[in-house]
């Protein structure tokens, strides 16, 4: 395919010729037996378009032996819009065993370059007559389209014959930072990456920067032992670099396909006659550049010895002797984001004030504290102050008062801050607790973000106040935190204002969902665990079983879909006894860290997807941020993606802290950490299930909270939540 994406329980796909295929393979169905009389799912293509629908069967489900036989019709005459189809399965070619079904393949698309879709792919019960339902085709006939084969399924379904023309073969056209950085493949499946050994691997809109610490450091993408002789010449790829930059390319080759042992010819940029000038352009060689190279086992291609940053563009090989460019294909549109309306608001009531002129490092104008997280790198100098960070989990923060400030006279204002450099990070406006207490749990009681660019222009931030959905009679102060690049903000001003510069436009509110940290349900606790490792998930369901208590489990999506690690079973068990399930990120980076939108939403629709591919009816609108690090594009982009103006962005308010002490010599801090959290009032919990010492420390934690008083239940049901089941 040229372009692949699941949204919306439908698979898009942009076929790239005759040859592409989508295919659902699956443990061995007797069909017949079960019941089964056919296959139903959606598609949409074109109109008048047709494909071919391919039928897997094997000698028998009890001595499946890995190879399959194929049995094929085509369906025709699309209708252009989504249209149900069933298909029987008495009636295939060549005598399928019905009762040894392995697989189904859609291909053949007769019109490739353009998008269609595939979805609710389900089996039939009972016999599949001819429908008279709107929107429903039933195919009634058969029609071969191919010799029967034989083929191993531990190679990728082939249904046609090559066909006579060629294109670029993707290497890889940095779809996803998560995707290079997280997994460390590209995009023909193998193993990328850069070892730690670059200061900075960013990807962003189809390219990815690479900066090197030294002259050691390099960035390899693997092949997979390809066979390019006769069919691709050379590779080429887009590099925007500045002028008096070199580098060096090296290619990778095997004696022998699976072999460890890989030899490697290298050339430099001189050598290959690459110059810079700092725009991007093409840039290609040939494959016979490169003496002594087998290309009939090419192995990786190996970037090393750079003396400055580079930005590389789609890399794929060409076909022929003439450097050819791979062109991405336009992407599935992604969800626009829900905005907010925001009531009219009088006037302020009350004159504004200037909270910050960093003048002194440890106060701000108002004689209140101000001051970064633990390790931020910030600098004061002649009123200014400069933030200097990527890391996303750190912020700094300026307080109004020394227990609740109350806003509600500047309902109508304005939140301003002048600055200079960089606006990738998020504000965030603070709430107190109930109490103005600081030493009760949760503190703060919650936030909400806007995004700083949004607001800006070259010098000056404007955010309502309006905009923030907090109680703005009880806040803390505010928070910058979410920073999203190394460049550095200056920031001279902070403070609030009643009114706008008469050019300034003020975007719409975005929704930002809700930030919770603590059960509103009163008397109530939540435990909400965590990923953790497999082989542990069995102590901790007898654990829940033997206290006869829910829960909620955030899932990463990754290991989910892993077949071999057994979380998806168990975690449909768990399910099963009316525990929550709920959504923690595809592979659990610091998802407000990563440098676009489209790798926020990346993580958050492959999460999605991950957890309906297990539970087909789940929808979740309930989400842990890994790490608990969260800002406002995170927060735009969940509510976007779930359709949610509010989902519930989920924190804690206990923590047993067993990222610090679960493998430490002292592990039974744990104990501690959520004895002193508990007796704060804390009662929403985080806590994973990583190490033995904290899946062992599990019933004392449980005993605790019911010791307490309190009522044990699931995160849904401790916010009362309409939708969470009833308590028993």
């Amino acid at each position: 395919m040229d372009f692949i994406a699941a949204a919306a329980g439908q698979v898009i796909f942009t076929p790239r010729d005759s040859t592409s295929y989508f295919y659902e393979s699956f443990e061995c169905q007797t069909a017949v037996t079960n019941g089964y009389g056919g296959l139903q799912f959606t598609v949409q293509g074109p109109a008048g378009a047709s494909f071919a629908l391919e039928l897997q069967t094997t000698s028998s489900c009890s001595a499946n032996d890995g190879t399959y036989k194929s049995h094929y019709t085509i369906i025709e005459n699309l209708t252009g819009s989504r249209q149900t189809v069933n298909v029987p399965l008495i009636g295939f070619d060549n005598e399928p065993n019905y009762d040894a079904v392995v697989g189904w393949v859609w291909a053949v698309f007769s019109q490739p370059n353009v998008q269609w879709s595939i979805g609710n792919i389900t089996w039939i019960c009972g016999n599949v007559a001819q429908s008279t339902s709107p929107g429903v085709t039933s195919i009634p006939t058969r029609s071969t389209i191919g010799p029967t084969a034989t083929r191993s399924t531990t190679s990728p379904p082939v249904t046609t014959s090559q066909p006579a023309t060629c294109s670029n073969l993707l290497i890889d056209d940095w779809a996803s930072q998560s995707r290079l950085t997280f997994l460390g493949y590209n995009a023909m499946g193998q193993a990328t990456s850069d070892d730690g050994t670059m200061s900075s691997v960013v990807v962003s809109s189809n390219r990815v920067l690479l900066y090197p610490k030294d002259t050691n450091s390099y960035f390899y993408s693997q092949f997979g032992c390809l066979n390019a002789n006769n069919r691709y010449g050379g590779i080429s790829l887009r590099i925007r670099a500045a002028r008096g930059t070199s580098f060096s390319v090296a290619l990778g080759w095997s004696d022998t396909c699976g072999s460890t042992n890989v030899k490697t010819t290298t050339l430099t940029t001189a050598q290959l006659k690459w110059t810079f000038d700092g725009t991007e352009k093409l840039y290609s060689f040939p494959l016979s550049a490169f003496s002594g190279v087998d290309t009939t086992k090419l192995d990786m291609i190996y970037f090393s010895g750079l003396n400055a940053g580079i930005i590389l563009g789609p890399m794929s090989f060409y076909c022929g002797s003439t450097a050819t460019e791979y062109i991405v294909p336009a992407a599935a549109p992604a969800p626009s984001a829900i905005t907010r309306t925001t009531a009219q608001v009088a006037a302020p009531s009350a004159k504004g004030y200037v909270i910050d002129t960093f003048s002194n490092e440890n106060t701000n104008s108002l004689g209140e504290w101000h001051g970064p997280d633990e390790d931020m790198a910030v600098t004061f100098g002649n009123n200014a102050m400069t933030i200097r960070t990527n890391d996303s989990d750190q912020s700094w923060n300026t307080q109004l008062a020394n227990k609740c400030a109350d806003l509600r006279n500047l309902t109508g204002g304005y939140l301003h801050i002048a600055y200079s450099g960089s606006n990738k990070f998020s504000i965030a406006l603070q709430q107190h607790n109930s109490k103005c207490n600081e030493t009760m749990a949760p503190y703060p009681e919650t936030w909400d973000s806007v995004e700083a660019s949004r607001y800006a222009t070259a010098t000056d931030i404007y955010v309502p106040l309006n905009h923030f959905s907090v109680n703005l009679g009880r806040v803390i102060g505010f928070n910058l935190r979410g920073f999203y690049t190394s460049e550095p903000t200056t920031i001279t001003k902070i403070e609030i204002t009643t009114s706008l510069p008469s050019n300034f436009k003020i975007p719409p509110k975005l929704a930002s969902g809700r930030l919770v940290f603590a059960c509103t349900r009163p008397n109530s606790f939540a435990f909400a665990i965590d990923d953790g490792n497999p082989e542990f998930l069995p102590q901790v369901m007898d654990i829940l079983k033997e206290a006869n208590i829910p829960l909620t489990f955030f899932t990463v999506g990754l290991p989910l879909l892993d077949p071999n690690n057994g979380l998806a079973a168990a975690y449909k068990d768990m399910a099963s006894r009316g525990h929550q399930i709920a959504l923690h990120s595809y592979t659990h980076p610091k998802i407000e860290g990563l440098p676009t939108e489209q790798a926020i939403d990346w993580e958050i629709q492959n999460d999605i997807g991950a957890v309906r591919q297990v539970f087909p009816t789940l929808r979740s609108s309930y989400f842990r941020p890994p790490f608990g690090t969260e800002g406002a594009r995170m927060r735009q982009r969940l509510a976007a993606n779930l359709n949610d103006p509010e989902p519930y962005i989920v924190g804690w308010s206990i923590d047993v802290e067993d990222w610090l002490w679960a493998d430490s010599p002292t592990p039974e801090k744990q104990l501690d950490a959520f004895k002193r959290d508990l007796a704060k009032g804390g009662n929403l919990m985080v806590m994973h299930y990583l190490h033995q010492s904290t899946v062992d420390l599990l019933p004392e934690f449980i005993r605790l909270a019911k010791a307490s008083g309190k009522r044990l239940m699931r995160v849904d049901q401790c916010l009362e939540d309409p939708k969470a089941p009833a308590l028993t």
